[in-house]
């Protein structure tokens, strides 16, 4: 048996550990568990994922709805339900899913990887050494950097917990002159106020005073106030994060992968972290599985999964450029400034053009193997589609261009037609 190694019990460790069980392989996990308490702001889309990822127990009692409030280019209103994610009890719901699916765990904090041999051999606090066929790096941000890769405007999150009175779930997003900030209140009273600026321009003081620092920002945002109402703030603790965009250059290797953050981690207005982990590890499990039982699809396996964590952090970076231009009232101020024009001027959403859309062989997942196949490719999918409701779509692309659609649609069920039918319309079809 193949031993395969996971380095970070994350969403995306978790995912890929799952998986790779759901395949077949035995797995290791290591991973130190998170050491402080913490909220993650997370929408119907990302719970989805996780139940897709099969992360059903970890998700039970971890889950608060919340109404979120808006104040942005100086309009408030409130926008849909966002889910306040408890991170701690989260992360116990994680454990026990990876121990009912006979993952090992190993809570001990990796010291070194030697990477160049194999098998790759991992040293670990205390003493031990693991020795892996396979690597999975999942460690979020923490991932030792391979090479130059695509970095974003440099930024940090300052993120302020405290113990308020008791109240109603909430939550809401402010933009700052030189940053914006995430607020959610539980009705426990526990607060938390996360700013995110700009590591050039912030001009932040010394570590001794950036607690009070931050206290008297926060202070000074009357939106703020109104949201938190209650001025007690007992047992006040400051946690600072790199969130810079990052993108490493090199996503797989023959016998290793990363995943998660350490493969691309994306500015925190681009959207849910964990929805962004999820994305580059659900398809991780089947690149793993042609690496390892189909070598001579290795080239074609890791194209497969770099270009799609390439093509997905532009994605969201676009995403999260628009939300920054959607500012207009500091759109000179060195934070928005910068963040406006990153990653470039590429739109996010192109427009439909049925006469553009083209025919080429990519790699797609078949089977539990990535595979090669045709599919269509459009200015907004530069990967590909390959089949709607069960329907490979390039034959069918490829006859419109003689025949017409009722010729072409003729032998699909009624619910397929009207799938297709409604992808064609999107796609700028005119029948």
């Amino acid at each position: 048996m193949t031993a395969i190694v996971i380095l970070g019990a994350g969403p995306a460790g978790a995912a890929v550990a799952l998986g790779l069980r759901r395949l077949g392989y035995d797995v290791t996990l290591v991973s130190e568990w998170r050491r402080f308490s913490a909220l993650e702001g997370v929408s119907q889309r990302v719970l989805e994922a996780l139940h897709g990822a099969g992360l059903h127990q970890a998700l039970a009692q971890a889950i608060l709805p919340s109404q979120r409030q808006v104040s942005w280019n100086g309009q408030q209103h409130a926008q849909n339900i966002e889910f306040l994610l408890d991170r701690p009890t989260f992360d116990r719901g994680l454990r026990g899913a990876l121990h009912a699916a006979g993952v090992v765990l190993i809570e001990k904090r990796v010291l070194n990887v030697q990477a160049s041999v194999s098998p790759h051999r991992i040293e670990l606090d205390g003493g031990a050494t693991l020795h892996a066929d396979f690597l999975v790096e999942a460690r979020g941000r923490q991932a030792p950097t391979l090479g130059k890769g695509l970095r974003g405007p440099e930024t940090v999150s300052l993120l302020n917990r405290w113990q308020g009175a008791p109240g109603t779930t909430a939550s809401a997003v402010e933009s700052l002159a030189n940053g914006w900030a995430w607020m959610a209140r539980r009705a426990d009273g526990q607060c938390y106020w996360q700013w995110t600026v700009d590591v050039a321009s912030a001009d932040l003081p010394a570590k001794a005073q950036l607690l009070d620092y931050c206290r008297q920002r926060r202070h000074a945002s009357a939106f703020a106030r109104s949201f938190f109402a209650d001025a007690t703030e007992t047992g006040l603790q400051l946690h600072a994060r790199s969130s810079t965009a990052i993108l490493s250059s090199q996503v797989c290797g023959g016998n290793w992968i990363r995943v998660g953050d350490a493969a691309m981690a994306v500015d925190p207005l681009s959207g849910n972290g964990i929805f962004q982990s999820l994305s580059s590890a659900l398809q991780a499990p089947m690149v793993i599985n042609t690496l390892l039982r189909k070598p001579e699809r290795a080239a074609l396996a890791q194209r497969f999964h770099q270009q799609r964590v390439e093509q997905l952090f532009l994605r969201f970076a676009r995403i999260g450029r628009d939300f920054y231009a959607d500012e207009q009232r500091w759109a000179e101020q060195p934070f928005w400034r910068v963040r406006r024009q990153w990653p470039d001027a590429q739109v996010a959403h192109a427009e439909a053009d049925f006469a553009a859309l083209r025919i080429e062989r990519m790699p797609v997942l078949r089977d539990g193997f990535v595979d090669e196949a045709e599919v269509v490719i459009s200015a907004d999918q530069p990967l590909g589609i390959w089949h709607v409701q069960g329907v490979e779509v390039a034959p069918l692309v490829r006859r419109l261009h003689t025949e017409s659609a009722e010729q072409v649609l003729a032998g699909l069920s009624e619910e397929q037609g009207r799938v297709i039918r409604g992808w064609l319309l999107a796609q700028g079809f005119s029948p």
